[in-house]
């Protein structure tokens, strides 16, 4: 057997150069006590809470692979739910950052997201069109409902009803019953997609944000508010109907209610719209907190605020209105006018101001501070955090921006990427700025104003940056000043490459002018100052052609490969400029090149999807290897090797070995194209950037990677994705209706499965070994020692009936009943016997009963046909209703200790409330005695 070659392992780094993805909302999180302060919002497969006032980055909140889609804090504000890409849903505890729970149960993107009043439920609604309520106190799913048939745009739960209201983009706002679980109402009055929608007043109204510039406003009236001031009050009260209209009474509310099934619960009729200045869709639609203030916005860089009167507001503006009334009416000599005056719409929502961005608005939360100053935080599409605050105070209140956080990230795609000689320094360039980051600390250290940046390069010393740029100019920075020191106009089109001579005297451009042109620095005398600075003198060029793509200089200066639109990369002399190779069989051109380290092999990646490498001596060609799903869009050999990395519009970083042709590892985390990488002169960093406005570091660990172990756990990941996408287990008897179960079966639901079916053989085992041992011990008349299970000694040597409990209680809350779905039935008669056992010694009764009755449920059929069974239920329906009463009655005596205890503590707290009142009153006494005395003293 021959010596297999051992390869490092790279690990992600670190993630930055992003402030914010603009895929989720943003959020105002309660932390360190403060509210208004921090604000959460999504970052790739992460989150990051940042400090608005400082610009710093306080916490982040850690994802697995998926882009984070959703976001919604907790009312009490200690926790924090994410939605995920592929369904999945996380909460987060804010204090210690910490993931505390885990659903699955969407098989697409979590697109809404929203707690109840209290925090124990969460509401989701996916791109699956379905709606999963979930009990976040017990970590588990409680039903998914269907009806919807598009993307689901917002949920809300109502406060004081146990009801749902869902919008999506099928154009239909739906209500649930959760009681019943069904869909008892459907508005179809929007004729386009419904993207958001708000409760106001109290929730009795409800506002919906569609296509137009229209807020289509609705009034909810809930069924056992309905008074009709012309019905007799028979019919108003049915509880105390008059004597002899009972029965017709009870046959019109029944006529009424057959007539119209759907209002039995809640009403809604459509009182008008209020038309915002956007003329294009609603993106996001939401009021704070209070439900005070309503804001919406567009596509574009305008947020529309809104004030919604309270009741007593309504009240006060109706009196004052009134009273104007009376007056016009007693000059004009008119009869006074009726009381049934009432407030037009735009009245009672009143337009407050609008808030211009300096960039598209991508989402925006409010919050109203107790200074009474409406704080609103707006994320936009350009990687920027803006904070405005809204003195309410004033006559005509106008938005203040007081933060904006910028540094952490460019406004645009990152297009090349560099590092300094001593790997310290990385330069990250696009088509507005350049910034120099620490790669230890990950800070932006300089920031520096460039045109469309394209290519770049550390001249030698690390002081001065070069930028080749999409006019076709090359820009050289300071960076110990962060300026601007020259600029010439090197191309007529753009400069798409640039690459540093092996002599670190010059440099040498490609660009779309057809034109390689070759550069050397000199020394000239500054203007401003007598010191020399550096500069670029042009000293020849190569005429092409076709438009150059890519330059690369032999690592001994002999060649130049240059990379042109005809899908050829033609090899040069340097010094005489003669013609040497010309490396064709690419079908689309060549997008990047490199040559190693010895001049030995070229490689070069197209658009055509495919790497090639080449042999520089004869410019033969060694391999083509189809090297991503999209255009290979850079290459860069690992210095001192043949092994070289690759980056693709397919999201992914590949790296191979030029001398086996064998693909290596691939790097997978960025979420869009990536669009350049940059290799450390150690080779020890890998750092890439992304459409997703992303910037990643990646770093080679000492870890050995063993290609045979790589595609065995690629293989394992790709079972474990096709597990998840198969088909559902459908529970017997139950119909696709609009319920279903909450989970959805995953590779972990089947592993906690397999793990309870192996806990129960052992159990199986561990019990006709213990019979047979029995056996052989009465026919000895002596005890024998038994042999203890190894799995159960590690356990402290219990018993296999508590190993099997055991086992049954780490399974995680939100997967039991997905993991029992998948159990086979055979297993089951041995673990309702194990159940009976359990709950009769009183152990996790709560635990024990649910997953007893989901059990009864989904195998009720061959339970009940199995006359085995009929003891065991017999005697767990006795052991069962026995130690549920003892466990409802020990929780009934808490919650009455516990009203106890909060009624003493009111009452402590008024008494103290009262002390302290009287206290300040007696001192507002003595206090003005003191000034009257010195009053008639002075008289």
């Amino acid at each position: 057997m021959g010596l297999t070659r051992q390869y490092l392992r790279y690990e992600p780094a670190a993630l930055f150069g992003l402030v914010a993805s603009a895929r989720a909302g943003v959020a105002f999180v309660a932390l360190r006590g403060e509210r208004g302060r921090y604000v959460a919002v999504p970052a790739c497969e992460h989150v990051f809470v940042w400090d608005t006032r400082k610009g710093e980055k306080v916490l982040i909140l850690k994802g697995l692979k998926e882009q984070v889609s959703s976001l919604c804090p907790s009312p009490d504000g200690l926790h924090l739910a994410v939605g995920y890409e592929d369904g999945a849903i996380r909460v987060f505890n804010l204090l210690s950052g910490e993931l505390t729970i885990t659903f699955n149960g969407h098989r697409a993107a979590v697109t809404a997201l929203q707690y109840d009043h209290l925090g124990g439920r969460l509401v989701s609604g996916s791109k699956d069109t379905e709606i999963i309520v979930w009990d976040v106190i017990n970590e588990s799913g409680l039903y998914r409902l269907r009806g919807h048939k598009d993307v689901i745009t917002q949920v809300h739960f109502l406060k004081e009803k146990n009801l749902l209201v869902t919008c999506a983009k099928d154009t239909l706002v739906k209500w649930w019953d959760l009681d019943t679980q069904h869909c008892f109402k459907t508005l179809v009055g929007h004729r386009a997609e419904v993207w958001g929608m708000a409760l106001l007043s109290k929730e009795t109204r409800l506002i919906t944000g569609s296509t137009d510039s229209e807020l289509r406003v609705w009034d909810l009236i809930y069924i056992q508010e309905v008074k009709d001031p012309d019905e007799p009050e028979s019919k108003k009260s049915k509880g105390s109907p008059s004597p002899g209209t009972e029965e017709n009474t009870e046959e019109d509310e029944t006529l009424e209610l057959d007539e119209h099934p759907e209002e039995r619960i809640v009403k809604c009729s459509k009182v008008g719209s209020i038309m915002r200045e956007g003329r294009d869709r609603v993106v996001t639609l939401g009021t704070d907190r209070m439900g005070k203030f309503l804001a919406c916005h567009g596509t574009d860089a305008v947020l529309e605020v809104f004030s919604v009167l309270s009741e007593e507001e309504i009240q006060k503006k109706l009196e004052k209105k009134m009273k104007k009334a009376r007056k016009k009416a007693k000059q004009n000599s008119e009869e006074e006018p009726e009381r049934s005056m009432e407030l037009s719409l735009q009245e009672e929502i009143q337009h407050v101001t609008n808030v211009k961005a300096s960039s598209k608005i991508k989402s925006f939360d409010l919050i109203l501070s107790p200074k009474g100053e409406l704080k609103m935080v707006l994320l936009l599409q350009n990687n920027v955090i803006e904070l405005y605050n809204l003195d309410l105070s004033a006559q005509m209140p106008q938005a203040v921006r007081v933060s904006r956080i910028t540094i952490g990230g460019h406004r645009s795609d990152v297009r090349t990427l560099a590092f300094s000689s001593d790997n310290i320094a990385i330069l990250s360039a696009a088509a507005e700025s350049v910034k120099i980051w620490n790669r230890s600390t990950l800070q932006c250290i300089r920031t520096m104003e460039c045109e469309y940046a394209l290519c770049s390069l550390f001249i030698p010393g690390d002081r001065q940056v070069i930028i080749g740029t999409k006019t076709g100019k090359l820009q050289l920075y300071d960076l110990a000043s962060g300026s601007l020191i020259e600029t010439l106009n090197a191309h007529d089109g753009a400069v798409w490459s640039i690459a540093l001579s092996p002599d670190q005297h010059g440099f040498v451009t490609g660009g779309a002018d057809k034109c390689v042109k070759f550069w050397e620095f000199e020394l000239v005398k500054d203007e401003s100052s007598a010191q020399k600075r550096l500069s670029m003198k042009h000293v020849r060029v190569l005429q092409m052609d076709e438009d150059v793509l890519c330059v690369r200089y032999s690592p001994n200066q002999k060649l130049l490969a240059v990379s042109l639109l005809d899908c050829t990369v033609k090899v040069f002399y340097v010094d005489t400029l003669k013609f040497f190779l010309s490396l064709y069989g690419h079908k689309l051109p060549v997008l990047c090149m490199d040559i190693c380290y010895d001049g030995t092999l070229i490689a070069t990646g197209s658009a055509d999807r495919n790497v090639k490498i080449w042999g520089l001596d004869f410019g033969d060609c060694h391999r083509s290897l189809f090297a991503h799903d999209d255009s290979v869009m850079y290459l860069q050999f690992v210095p001192k090797s043949h092994l070289f990395f690759t980056a693709g519009k397919d999201r992914k970083i590949k790296q191979w070995d030029a001398d086996k042709f064998e693909h290596i590892q691939t790097l997978e985390g960025h979420h869009q194209e990536v669009w350049c990488l940059a290799v450390s002169p150690n080779g020890d960093y890998v750092v890439s950037a992304s459409h997703d406005k992303s910037l990643r570091l990646w770093e080679r660990t000492r870890e050995p990677l063993i290609l045979e172990e790589e595609r065995e756990m690629q293989q394992e990941a790709e079972y474990e994705e096709s597990v998840a996408k198969e088909d559902q287990p459908v529970v017997a008897g139950e119909r696709q209706g609009e319920t279903g179960l909450a989970g959805k079966k995953t590779i972990e639901t089947i592993k906690a499965a397999e793990r309870i079916m192996e806990a129960i053989e052992l159990y199986r085992e561990e019990t006709a070994k213990q019979k047979e041992h029995n056996a052989i011990c009465k026919a000895a008349g002596k005890e024998v020692p038994f042999p203890v299970n190894p799995i159960l000694r590690a356990y402290g040597n219990i018993t296999p009936s508590a190993y099997v409990l055991e086992v049954f209680k780490k399974v995680k809350s939100s997967e039991l009943e997905e993991s029992l779905l998948v159990l086979p039935f055979s297993y089951v008669p041995d673990l309702l016997r194990l159940f009976n056992e359990y709950i009769q010694q009183g152990s996790d009764v709560e635990l024990l009963c649910r997953a007893l009755l989901f059990l009864l449920k989904i195998h009720f059929g061959q339970i009940t046909s199995n006359q085995m069974l009929v003891t065991v239920i017999e005697n767990l329906k006795k052991t069962t209703i026995s130690r549920v009463s003892e466990a409802r009655d020990v929780l009934g005596f808490n919650m009455a200790g516990l009203q106890f205890l909060k009624r003493e503590i009111e009452a402590k707290d008024e008494v103290t409330f009262f002390a302290d009142a009287t206290e300040c009153f007696e001192e507002k006494k003595r206090k003005r005695k003191k000034k009257e005395k010195m009053v008639l003293a002075m008289l």
